[in-house]
């Protein structure tokens, strides 16, 4: 089963292992959390997996569709919440710039909603945590 492993690297920087690469985070650059805004912060990288994954299956269905998908982004607006903190709003905006997508709007918005983060977003319904203490046993809680 693949795994994504993070470790504290020293003040508030974060070390990711995604299979062969290494991504550094940064917590929010605030007296409460102090980052120093060296690096993107986890939300920023939950915001830009789906929009990289939402990009990824329109890119493929408008080569297969013959959509021209030249210079196209996707672009997600949205904002932080407190207590609990949060995303919230969050709004997608496909922009194909050099094609006419006239019919295809459609399925190109359904083929959105099909990329594996926002699917996975939509199916959770929690989230098990389990905390391992120096024996290597779960912790009782």
């Amino acid at each position: 089963m693949p795994s994504v492993k993070s470790h504290h690297a020293g003040d508030m920087v974060f070390e990711t292992e995604v299979g062969d690469y290494k991504i550094l985070n940064d917590v929010p650059p605030t007296a409460e959390w102090g980052g120093k805004g060296r690096h993107p912060t986890p939300p920023d990288y939950f915001v830009a997996s789906l929009s990289s994954c939402i990009a990824a299956f329109v890119q493929q269905y408008c080569a297969q569709s013959g959509v021209d998908s030249t210079d196209m982004y996707v672009e997600i607006h949205y904002e932080k919440a407190t207590d609990p903190a949060h995303l919230k709003e969050l709004m997608v905006d496909v922009h194909l710039p050099n094609a006419d997508v006239g019919k295809r709007a459609e399925a190109i918005k359904r083929v959105s909603g099909h990329c594996t983060v926002h699917e996975t977003i939509c199916k959770m319904q929690g989230l098990p945590i389990c905390i391992h203490d120096k024996t290597g046993e779960v912790a009782a809680s």
